[in-house]
């Protein structure tokens, strides 16, 4: 199993998302999969970028930086 750090690019905002999965494929599938859930409804996903990989191990995690406007 791997962590994936996923951006999405959407119509009208970005987001980042951690996946857990077995290979890219489930993974962007599972992001698209998620997006729906949280933003309730079918998204007009424009691009979904795969940024990091690390095994999924006790320990493993990533720093989402936040930029204020």
């Amino acid at each position: 199993m791997y962590l994936y750090k996923v951006e999405a690019t959407l119509a009208d905002r970005k987001a980042v998302l951690i996946v857990m999965g077995e290979s890219d494929k489930d993974v962007l599938e599972q992001a698209e999969v998620h997006l729906e859930k949280h933003f309730i409804g079918k998204q007009d996903v424009r691009e979904l970028v795969l940024l990091e990989k690390r095994r999924a191990v006790k320990g493993a995690a990533y720093v989402i930086e936040v930029q204020e406007p």
